[in-house]
């Protein structure tokens, strides 16, 4: 059975060290960029290989782009390669717990046709508060063939979601603070794109940690998505990464073709000309 949403630490556990799985540990801080690298080195699961967000999971920043760029296909797929992660290989990827970055690789994966991939339920501190094992040592690299191409998943430009903003459910992935324009920390502009709704991507969240059950999430989702269901929505952030969380919510719940708007707010803001809102969000509660 390959595993295409998320996995729990016990299944984990139960293949480690399976020459077709492989593991990588995607953790990262938007305000420390070496500290998941660090966190790597000082502890990891055994196996896993480390991903870094700026380096490995987005492209080069353009005048015009977002502050994490899709990655050109073809030297995602010389990455993978290089990590051993072929064709044949069950992924499973993972960060400190909440998932939202290690979504972005598992976006990434399912964007190149490779199904088998999935997010680790409560990332490494899930891993940890069991008691499964750790390791400081690098992962053997073996020869692998990664063929897929890129396409596989729906995303959305910003010249067209700027002229076709009508006719999508625009659903963003931020903090409620930083949706209203009430601060900002990062881009230089504050607020979001006009019409579009907020929900934090911890919402997907339950107490423990870990993703909500599919019954919840569709719960909870049924509210907000449009007439057209997931494949009229589009799922946006600062920079298009916790965004993944909210499609891998919505794949995980069974609904399927929610687009990514990769450049998300800090692209929107690259041309003066597009429109800016701040305020309460609108349409139903997060």
């Amino acid at each position: 059975m390959a595993w295409s949403t998320l996995i729990p630490a016990k299944s984990l556990a139960k293949h480690l060290g399976q020459p077709d799985w492989c593991i990588v540990d995607c953790r990262f801080d938007l305000t420390d960029g070496e500290a998941g690298r660090r966190a790597y080195a000082a502890a990891h699961i055994p196996g896993a290989h480390y991903a870094h967000l700026d380096e490995d999971l987005a492209g080069p920043i353009t005048q015009s782009s977002g502050r994490h760029p899709l990655p050109e296909a073809t030297a995602l797929r010389r990455w993978l390669e290089y990590k051993g992660i072929g064709d044949t290989s069950q992924v499973v990827v993972y960060d400190a717990g909440p998932g939202a970055i290690a979504a972005r690789l598992w976006w990434l994966l399912r964007w190149l046709a490779h199904d088998a991939v999935a997010v680790l339920d409560g990332g490494f501190l899930a891993w940890q508060f069991i008691g499964y094992p750790i390791s400081r040592d690098q992962p053997r690299r073996q020869p692998a063939r990664f063929q897929g191409g890129a396409g596989a998943m729906p995303v959305i430009d910003s010249e067209t979601l700027s002229q076709e903003c009508g006719r999508y459910r625009i659903i963003d992935a931020r903090v409620a603070e930083r949706f209203r324009g009430d601060v900002e920390p990062i881009d230089p502009v504050a607020g979001h794109i006009p019409g579009a709704y907020n929900r934090p991507f911890p919402t997907n969240l339950g107490r423990g940690g870990g993703f909500l059950d599919a019954q919840s999430l569709r719960a909870q989702w049924r509210e907000l998505l449009p007439a057209g269901g997931a494949a009229a929505s589009v799922a946006m952030c600062g920079s298009g990464v916790t965004a993944c969380h909210h499609i891998l919510a919505l794949e995980h719940a069974g609904w399927h073709g929610m687009k990514l708007y990769p450049g998300s707010w800090s692209e929107w803001i690259r041309d003066p000309a597009r429109p800016v809102a701040r305020g309460d969000a609108v349409g139903p509660a997060a």
